[in-house]
């Protein structure tokens, strides 16, 4: 069974097999608006807690989504390429934005718990 997370930040990621699907939580997507275009990172790419790697843009504006941990990129929903608004009716589902390896799963301990999320967001 996956274990659900989310960042300050406002990504969520489920975890399940040293595996992490991330994705914008519904909280932001509602706070961008209608998704026009999502930039996805390279598959293979080696990325650091806290880097800017995704840029999700809206009719209000740009945002960068960032890493919630170390590890590196296995896959993008290819989906959002064609359709960025998937991520606007399903931002904690098929709305994913990439699936990578985590490195230090350590790291899952600084990341809140949906009651904590809640309480950050009200």
């Amino acid at each position: 069974m996956p274990k659900i997370f989310f960042t300050e930040d406002h990504e969520w990621l489920s975890v399940e097999g040293g595996i992490a699907t991330v994705g914008i939580t519904n909280h932001a997507q509602e706070q961008l608006g209608d998704l026009v275009f999502v930039e996805l990172p390279e598959v293979e790419r080696v990325v650091e807690k806290g880097e800017a790697i995704v840029v999700v843009e809206s009719v209000k504006a740009a945002s960068d989504v960032y890493a919630p941990l170390n590890g590196e990129v296995i896959e993008i929903n290819e989906e959002l390429n064609g359709n960025p608004a998937l991520v606007n009716s399903a931002a904690e589902g098929e709305g994913w934005l990439w699936k990578m390896k985590v490195s230090d799963e350590s790291q899952l301990e600084g990341l809140l718990d949906a009651a904590g999320y809640q309480a950050l967001v009200g």
